[in-house]
């Protein structure tokens, strides 16, 4: 078993905070039924470091608090973003990152416009639509090529991978 050590839970502190801060930043356009939060392109590390699932999940928990959804949203929300979490990093090694980035955008489209169909009574397939719509902008059109240029500063990747990810990376 893995040792933890005070470098991985650093860099899931860091990215916590980073999606719980952009999340916020963007508030106003981050919920309801047409989405762009820009902190989902963070999704996309969890294809190079298990690390992040937690990191992602635990963001979109702390930020779905003050949802103006009400608290369930903590629960919609976060399943979403774990289940979309799982599927990147245990399909890293059989998609590229643009098909990875489609995870997120099909988890959240389906699962969040279920909670907005229950919480708000808005049309079910709309939902699906306007969330997936909102996801797929922030994190396949934004976020992949944002992701691909960081991830060919070798620094960069040796920062945000543990030993064991960093040996099953291949060029996404």
């Amino acid at each position: 078993m893995e040792m933890v050590n005070s470098r991985r839970i650093t860099n899931i502190g860091v990215m916590t905070a980073l999606y719980a801060a952009l999340t916020m930043v963007c508030s106003p356009l981050a919920y309801n039924d047409v989405q762009f939060r820009f902190s989902e392109l963070l999704m996309l590390f969890c294809c190079f470091n298990k690390d992040y699932i937690l990191s992602v999940t635990l963001g979109c928990c702390i930020v779905n608090i003050w949802s103006p959804l009400g608290f369930v949203d903590v629960g919609f929300g976060t399943a979403a973003t774990l289940i979309a979490a799982l599927l990147m990093y245990l399909l890293r090694n059989k998609v590229n990152l643009f098909v990875a980035s489609l995870f997120p955008v099909v988890t959240n489209g389906f699962i969040i416009a279920a909670e907005l169909k229950i919480v708000q009574g808005l049309p079910y397939w709309g939902c699906v639509g306007s969330v997936a719509f909102g996801e797929f902008i922030c994190v396949s059109i934004i976020g992949v090529p944002i992701v691909r240029s960081m991830t060919k500063n070798r620094s960069f990747m040796k920062l945000i991978m543990t030993g064991t990810d960093m040996k099953s990376a291949k060029d996404r």
